[in-house]
């Protein structure tokens, strides 16, 4: 960053010459009533040596990243700020006082006074050029700062991105090996119902592939992706699947993530109509509230039976997904009440649009 932060910022340059403006009065006026010297020579006085520093430090900005440029040591700055320093008020003193004593040579007093002042005014010089350092400094670690922080959230994003592409990478092959093996099985029993198998496959897939890079989509869009699915099922159980869905029209507009549904419902599939031999109902319903969407999938279930290997991965799979999307842990709840399952999904209302 070589421009000098006062010039690129309106704010900062506004505030370096009003600052310059009140040391500007209130040196003239401590010339004029303290020590008694003339209100035009005061103010000439003031302006010449004031001004000159106030360009003296601007341009200060420039030595800084000139020394800064290869990473000196500390006693390599110490020393080059201390000739510097010396160079700078060594040059802004005679430029002063040859300069006054020129306009105003023959005024003895004043010239007088200009002699004896030029040990104050040096101790001045330093001050000032203190107070530029400690700014400049400032400025350049608050932007270094301001830089790592960009960085570390630009890293951090790749690596939410990551994440979220590997636990949606698990959640395709998980379904993909069940339904093939689905349809390994009907090759040989029902060979018309395996191709329609594949054929629902086919456009279950061409879905999920089309949708991998939008975190997000239509609630519309993932229903009727969800029955797809379910019709690939419905192929496999015949009866024993019975899905029943409650979703008013104007849960449709909102969007939720991208294949969240699919792994609930097969969860569902999976604990209730695995182990029964009946008739086992599967049901959706959404619904709105003032903050939230709220997705219930619910399933009957027998406590008693055993559990399939696997339980519980693709569960994990979708807090950890919400975790990474909305920043909370709270946003899926599951509950066994007695011979039925739920589990209920509380997402913050958003559209397609950002509202």
């Amino acid at each position: 960053m070589l421009l000098n932060p006062l010039s690129k910022n309106k704010n900062y340059l506004l505030g370096y010459l009003s600052i310059w403006a009140v040391i500007i009065a209130v040196h003239t006026l401590i010339l004029n009533f303290f020590y008694g010297i003339n209100g035009s020579i005061s103010l000439a006085d003031s302006l010449v040596f004031n001004f000159s520093f106030m360009v003296a430090g601007y341009s200060l900005w420039y030595v800084i990243r000139f020394n800064l440029r290869e990473k000196p040591s500390f006693i390599d700055m110490i020393f080059n700020h201390l000739l510097t320093a010396v160079v700078i008020i060594g040059l802004w003193l005679l430029l002063g006082y040859f300069s006054m004593k020129s306009l105003y040579g023959n005024h003895t007093d004043y010239l007088l006074f200009l002699k004896n002042s030029l040990a104050w005014r040096a101790v001045m010089g330093v001050f000032y050029y203190l107070l530029f350092i400690m700014f400049y400094y400032l400025i350049l670690y608050y932007d270094d700062l301001q830089e790592k922080l960009k960085i570390e959230s630009k890293l951090q994003n790749l690596v939410t991105q990551a994440e979220l592409e590997t636990l949606k990478s698990q959640i395709n092959p998980h379904f993909l090996f069940n339904s093939l093996n689905s349809i390994s099985s009907l090759t040989i029993t029902n060979p018309g119902k395996a191709q329609e198998m594949v054929i629902k496959l086919s456009d279950f897939l061409r879905y999920s592939l089309s949708h991998d890079k939008n975190e997000k989509t239509p609630l519309q869009k993932e229903f009727e992706n969800l029955k797809r699915y379910l019709e690939i099922e419905k192929v496999r159980f015949g009866k024993r699947l019975n899905f029943v869905y409650h979703i008013p029209e104007n849960c449709y507009r909102y969007v939720i993530p991208n294949m969240i549904l699919q792994p609930l419902i097969e969860n569902s599939i999976k604990h209730g109509v695995y182990n029964s031999a009946d008739e086992v109902q599967v049901e959706i319903t959404c619904k709105e509230e003032k903050y939230d969407l709220v997705i219930e999938i619910s399933n009957d279930y027998d406590p008693e039976t055993i559990k399939p290997k696997g339980e519980g991965i693709g569960l994990r799979n979708i807090r950890k997904r919400l975790q990474l999307i909305y920043g909370r842990t709270d946003l899926l709840e599951t509950k066994a009440d007695k011979m039925v399952f739920t589990a209920r999904l509380q997402l913050p209302k958003e559209q397609e649009d950002g509202k």
